[in-house]
């Protein structure tokens, strides 16, 4: 049985056959992505307080149908809407497993369906925090549904930073995704350098792995949600981690790509209200 909190996605050698067989295939549905939370922290109109939030608390929860594992950072509760975020998430993804439980009625699964579910929180400065969702959601199948999701919670506004305001035009994602997709080319490269393959399966492969790569870093902000802030000493954004789940630029078998993409790359394209956050070349 796979370990209740094991969320490392497995990562062996890339091999040709799986990523011709996981381009010719429908690509699986997309993980799902953060839902949109409110912006704010939730106030009573009457009378100008922020509503409570409840304290989120680890969850392990174990039946003959089902296994959920979803831990928390145990600082998450200092921000109560950064919480907010971050349960909305967790129940999202839940309320998927219980429904495909429930798809069962009085059956049991073969195997225990299972959520397991990770918030680490990666940064915490007086100007932003930011918190890293990464799990499984497994409904059958040969392997689970991999869930990946960023929160950037920015604490003097009391809200997310999303990539949409981050960025705001799409000339600026066009020049970002160019960016990343010299990356992700250049490792596939690499790769296939070092696998030292014949040159007509060398170049099936690098075929293959560009047009997921292509289609996976269209310049649309939806697929640059995800994303982590790397800061230097004194809190400063120096660059971006943007995270693509399985699927989206790559085969299963890679599991999670991550590209760095540096502030200078960056601050020609970000709304003004923001580049305080950046490290300045």
């Amino acid at each position: 049985m796979r370990s209740l909190l094991n969320l490392a996605l497995l990562k062996p050698a890339l091999l040709v056959s799986v990523v011709l067989m996981a381009a010719a295939c429908k690509r699986e549905a997309d993980v799902p992505a953060a839902p949109a939370p409110a912006q704010t922290v939730p106030a009573d109109t009457a009378t100008g307080t922020v509503a409570a939030v409840p304290e989120l608390k680890d969850v392990i929860e174990t039946t003959e149908g089902y296994i959920v594992g979803i831990s928390y950072p145990p600082t998450i509760n200092k921000y109560p809407g950064l919480a907010q975020a971050v349960s909305a998430y967790a129940d999202a993804a839940r309320a998927e497993l219980m429904q495909a439980v429930a798809g069962f009625g009085n059956d049991k699964p073969s195997a225990p369906y299972e959520l397991s579910l990770s918030f680490e929180q990666l940064v915490e400065t007086p100007e932003l925090v930011a918190v890293a969702a990464d799990g499984s959601r497994y409904t059958g199948g040969a392997h689970g549904e991999p869930l990946v999701a960023r929160f950037v919670w920015l604490p003097a506004q009391n809200k997310l930073l999303t990539a949409s305001e981050l960025v705001p035009r799409v000339e600026g994602w066009a020049a970002i995704a160019t960016y990343i997709r010299e990356q992700l080319h250049t490792s596939v490269s690499v790769r296939a350098d070092a696998d030292e393959m014949p040159p007509e399966e060398r170049l099936e492969f690098v075929r293959t792995a560009d047009k997921m790569i292509d289609e996976g870093t269209a310049p649309d902000v939806a697929n640059f949600a995800a994303f982590q802030p790397i800061v230097d000493a004194q809190g400063r954004i120096t660059a971006l981690r943007f995270v693509f789940p399985p699927y989206q630029v790559g085969p299963y078998a890679d599991g999670t790509q991550t590209v760095d993409v540096p502030a200078a790359v960056l601050l020609p394209h970000l709304a003004p209200e923001y580049t305080g956050l950046f490290a300045k070349p």
